[in-house]
């Protein structure tokens, strides 16, 4: 079975000493399913992305190089080797003309094991004979890791699912490495965004890549880099959205698409929706979108002329919506550039050391701060529950000194070795007693909107300006706008339209309402606002009034019947 030995393949600038990336690559190598990320898929999907790249068992496919670089239990690449045994066996050629047709990466070492011996019985069971059989195996499959190992030549196809795996389960060591060399590695970016890069790289011209992951890259901060490199030399040609179909063989939170990229230049991309997982369906649906003819208007399929632009989030979207959040980005500046601030709770990393009932945190009256979390605010209102956050920090914004409040002392030694466990305490041992993020006391007398993360609406609540909030809740202060009218305008369909926009959805139909998709809702200047305007958004916020949040809204944005046809329609 082929190897790849690593020594050969990390290079010595970026890592003088091997040894810990080699124990982290071992330690991945035998890791448990979630550990590395680990999603199987349905057969029927696997054969209409194979359909859908144009790995077609009537094609010479051995004359096509096919790619699979994470392969775990063989869900792409068995379908894939059916396929070419049969296009094979058509042609009459030797079988050493199939020796290059493949490669297939694995780096879980008993997954490998595994579908080595699954493809050596596929071959055999064609006819091919034990040792060539075994020998055509070992060329076809490589355990390591795709990210690090040389891969020679280029490709005419790219297929899987690639590993979903968040940055923290990966040892820094390996992450560093990763960092070293994918320019698309870009904030919190998951493992499988650097999985596509390269796999684009490798890409003949005109090759396709078909994948079924997240769609978060398209609309997310960290996907720019990402984004950029697709807009600059490749062509979206396809996307299917999955959310809420039986892709995979368990169900998964993230939000998952089919996405067929070219490397070719394009102009019109093809779009379906929650297709009928089934082998009919899915054939006459790949039928569709492969045709030369224009998709007609009752085949489930629309077609939008390109929407990539460098590093801007792709909307894919229907044409009306989309043209309408266009309209009012036309017209009105951002929300933060007429005076208000979007922001995020405090994150502790340790929560059961530096959040506990107020009255019972037994510290200086000055080192604790009343918290407000998603559960205090579940019915519209904030209901608080008696929690508090302890505050290391003085009001210059530097961690306080201990010896001057022993009291504070006393009580972070106590949890000493829950606090100083976390990432933040290990990086910098000085500062063991820190929270995730600083804490700005004087936000707490501010008033505010708070704004909960996954919801399948706006809920926004006023909160008059006595509590700091936890890192489940988005806040929204403004030293322009009064907080009420903007609750008002908040709670209509324009916030709504903005994040269903540029957010990805979960499971269930809910939004993200995170600080970037908030940060995309447009606003007019409060001066602009006329004085009856602003008593009647109030009223509407303070009466908890959706449907006079929404005709409000609809005047302040001068809004047309057809836009309001448009926003009524997207809120169903």
């Amino acid at each position: 079975m082929a190897k790849i030995n690593l020594a050969t393949v990390l290079r010595e600038p970026s890592l003088p000493d091997l040894c810990p990336v080699t124990e982290a690559l071992d330690t991945m190598a035998n890791a448990g399913i979630e550990k590395r990320g680990a999603i199987f898929t349905r057969r029927e999907v696997v054969e209409f992305i194979l359909d859908l790249v144009g790995y077609d068992a009537s094609a010479p496919l051995h004359t096509f190089r096919l790619l699979e670089p994470s392969f775990g239990f063989g869900d792409f690449l068995l379908p894939s080797i059916d396929r070419l045994l049969i296009a094979w066996k058509r042609s009459g050629t030797a079988l050493n003309s199939l020796i290059d047709a493949i490669r297939a990466v694995e780096l879980h070492q008993a997954s490998f094991d595994r579908t080595h011996a699954l493809v050596v019985q596929k071959l055999r069971a064609a006819g091919i004979g034990q040792r060539d059989a075994q020998n055509l195996a070992d060329q076809w499959l490589v355990q390591g890791d795709f990210l690090l190992m040389p891969i020679s030549g280029k490709f005419d196809m790219v297929v899987g699912n690639p590993p979903y795996v968040r940055q923290e389960l990966i040892p820094d060591v390996l992450m560093a490495e990763y960092r070293a060399r994918y320019q698309t590695i870009y904030d919190r970016a998951d493992i499988y965004i650097p999985f596509i890069e390269r796999s684009l790289r490798l890409l003949e011209k005109k090759g396709q890549l078909g994948f079924i992951c997240a769609d978060r890259w398209m609309k997310n901060r960290y996907g720019g880099p990402l984004r950029a490199m697709v807009a600059d030399g490749f062509h979206l040609s396809i996307y299917v959205d999955m959310v809420n179909t039986p892709a995979f063989h368990q169900d998964v939170v993230a939000y998952p698409a089919i996405t067929i990229i070219g490397r070719e230049r394009g102009a019109q991309t093809r779009i379906a929706h929650r297709p009928d997982i089934s082998k009919s369906s899915l054939a006459q649906l790949s039928a569709i979108l492969g045709s030369a003819q224009k998709p007609s208007s009752d085949s489930g399929v629309k077609e939008l002329e390109s929407f990539t632009s460098g590093s801007e989030p792709w909307i894919i979207e229907s044409s009306d919506r989309l043209a309408l959040v266009r309209k009012i980005e036309s017209k009105f500046p951002l929300i933060e550039d007429v005076g208000c601030k979007v922001g995020i709770g405090v994150a502790t990393g340790a929560d059961k050391a530096f959040i506990g009932e107020f009255d019972g945190l037994d510290v200086e009256a000055c080192r604790k701060l009343p918290l407000v979390m998603t559960r205090d605010i579940i019915d519209g209102y904030v209901k608080w529950r008696g929690l508090g956050v302890v505050n290391p920090f003085g009001d210059d914004g530097k961690l306080v000194k201990l010896d001057q409040f022993p009291k504070l002392k006393r009580y972070l030694n106590a949890r000493r070795d829950q606090i100083a466990a976390r990432h933040v305490a290990r990086k910098a041992p000085e500062n063991w007693y820190r929270t995730i993020d600083r804490i700005y006391p004087e936000l707490v007398c501010t008033p505010k909107l708070l704004i909960p993360d996954i919801k399948g609406a706006p809920h926004i609540v006023y909160e008059e300006g006595s509590l700091y909030p936890h890192h489940n809740l988005y806040f929204i202060t403004s030293d322009t706008w009064e907080m009420r009218a903007l609750q008002a305008v908040l709670l209509s369909g324009i916030a709504r339209l903005f994040v269903a926009t540029y957010s990805t959805r979960m499971r269930g139909g809910y939004l993200r309402f995170q600080a970037q998709y908030l940060r995309r809702i447009r606003l007019p200047e409060w001066k602009d606002v006329s004085p009856k305007m602003r008593l009647a958004l109030e009223k509407a916020a303070k009466a908890g009034d959706a449907e006079a949040c929404n005709k409000l809204a609809f005047e302040l944005y001068g809004l047309s019947v057809q836009d309001r046809v448009t926003l009524e329609g997207d809120e169903k």
